[in-house]
């Protein structure tokens, strides 16, 4: 018997690419603290090993969400190791772990808002050499960027569904998208108003001066080099387009946000952000109160 991490890892066909790492990073570490105290194979954890390795990790210390998605990776790797029958009993049942809460997502207020979507981006000392302002592949990408910023927050969508958005998938007419979220699993949700108006700009007369169809085939975002979009070139637009430091994600959270604040019910958010779990679009619900006391305490002549 051995550890067989990357068995087990190539198991998970319906995970995401970033939950596959983020597990791998999680048993390597588990696996080498296992070593560390003389336990060589996954038949001698036991669930006392396991909440020994735990309460090590928040003495390191590991933020809440972590330990929470290390306490995860652990019930869904020893769950394998029975189903594959390498070993009887599972050594997670009944392991607990602290839920990961964190911090409140950062959301973007009005100012920023402004300065993502409606102010043009300045020109003056940072146009790549022999360009001019009229150069129509700076258009281009002046199109590009402004359709994937009004689309993150237009539609709340994950960088990830964003770069990975084809037009066989966007309806423009009908103004939705069908995007592929976490674990292939597949959602229809609708565009804006200025999203489709910023993706039919973009479509018409940016993307054909970008694009190779035999690189890129159906995507819609293509980064400079004519390649597809990663989330890094996502970044990097908003890097440019932002005066303080702002997350793509930022986005995503300010779209949810100002749902819940619109009068759109918890479930409704769940859904057109792609969350398995309503605990997990509670948070937004907490980021609204704070955001009504702000008012408050700002407004009320006897906050």
């Amino acid at each position: 018997m051995s550890w067989d991490v990357e068995g087990f890892l190539a198991s998970l066909t319906a995970a995401a690419p970033a939950t596959t790492s983020a597990y791998r990073s999680d048993l390597v570490d588990f696996t080498r603290w296992a070593r560390s105290i003389d336990l060589t194979e996954p038949d001698q954890v036991t669930r006392r090993v396991l909440r020994r390795y735990l309460a090590d990790l928040t003495e390191r210390p590991v933020a809440p969400r972590t330990l929470a998605r290390r306490a995860s990776a652990l019930r869904r790797y020893f769950g394998w190791q029975v189903r594959t029958g390498r070993l009887v009993a599972d050594p997670t049942l009944g392991l607990r772990a602290p839920r990961g809460t964190g911090r409140l997502p950062k959301i973007l207020h009005e100012e920023q808002l402004h300065e993502l979507l409606d102010a043009p981006p300045a020109r003056a000392g940072v146009a790549a050499q022999g360009e001019t302002a009229a150069d129509p592949l700076q258009r281009a990408r002046d199109l590009r960027d402004q359709a994937l910023l009004e689309v993150l927050y237009g539609s709340g969508l994950r960088v990830s569904e964003l770069c990975g958005m084809r037009t066989p998938d966007t309806d423009l007419l009908g103004r939705r998208v069908t995007v592929w979220g976490k674990g292939s699993k597949q959602r229809m949700v609708p565009l804006s108003e200025p999203s489709v108006q910023a993706l039919a700009a973009w479509l018409h007369d940016g993307r054909p001066l970008m694009a190779s169809d035999a690189r890129v085939g159906d995507l819609i975002f293509v980064n400079q080099r004519g390649n597809p979009l990663t989330p890094r070139d996502v970044r990097r637009v908003i890097d440019r387009r932002s005066v303080e430091p702002t997350h793509p994600h930022a986005l995503r959270h300010t779209f949810a946000t100002h749902l819940l604040d619109g009068g759109a019910d918890l479930r409704s958010v769940q859904e057109l952000l792609g969350h398995e779990d309503l605990a997990t679009t509670q948070i937004y619900t907490h980021i609204s109160r704070e955001r009504l006391r702000d008012v408050f305490e700002r407004t009320h002549p006897r906050a």
